[in-house]
């Protein structure tokens, strides 16, 4: 299977978002099928990015958060997984066993997070995305206290939600335009290498 739409020619693209995916494929030795994809239109991939990005790293954009970045991909591959997203549970899958540094983590949290071997706080964490996935229109004040038992607060819950809701609308896209995960990805993280 290939994806449904052809990636534009990089050296055709606007010179900003060239520098960026030349810079992604600098520091991974090559650019995510899915950054290419959605480059065949510019101000969407501009914006896609610009959220991705405050969602995904907010000490870029000066916030600080009690959501580390293994948690927030922890929420993406659990989402992707509900939303039968491949690329995104693999591309995702992967930078959780990388940050984690738990080899069978992504395929855990894919497969069944109930069961996954993460701590009380990230299943608590886990427990509000799938509420917020599945009935955010029942989510009261009991919800958000299960989380501040854990540590989280109101914040956190908003980057919960919004990270869920961004994803929601990325396993749509990339399902619908049959994005396929680089090969890449699935070997990554999955040895952890020795320390020196």
């Amino acid at each position: 299977m290939s994806n449904r739409y052809p990636h534009p020619d990089i050296d055709t693209l606007p010179a900003d978002i060239k520098e960026k995916l030349l810079a992604v494929q600098e520091k991974l030795g090559f650019v995510p099928n899915v950054f290419m994809v959605l480059a065949r239109r510019p101000a969407e991939w501009r914006a896609f990015f610009a959220y991705h990005d405050a969602l995904m790293d907010p000490e870029s954009c000066g916030r600080s958060s009690h959501l580390s970045k293994g948690d927030r991909e922890m929420i993406v591959v659990a989402v992707s997984s509900a939303n039968g997203c491949m690329n995104c549970v693999v591309m995702h899958g992967a930078a959780l066993r990388l940050y984690e540094k738990k080899p069978l983590v992504a395929d855990q949290v894919a497969v069944n997070w109930r069961k996954a071997d993460i701590s009380p706080r990230q299943r608590a964490m886990l427990e509000f995305a799938m509420k917020v996935l599945h009935q955010s229109n029942a989510l009261q004040d009991a919800d958000f206290e299960a989380l501040h038992a854990h540590g989280f607060d109101d914040e956190d819950a908003w980057d919960i939600a919004h990270i869920v809701g961004f994803y929601c609308m990325g396993n749509r896209s990339a399902n619908f335009g049959n994005i396929m995960p680089n090969p890449e990805y699935y070997l990554m993280g999955r040895v952890l290498r020795e320390k020196r």
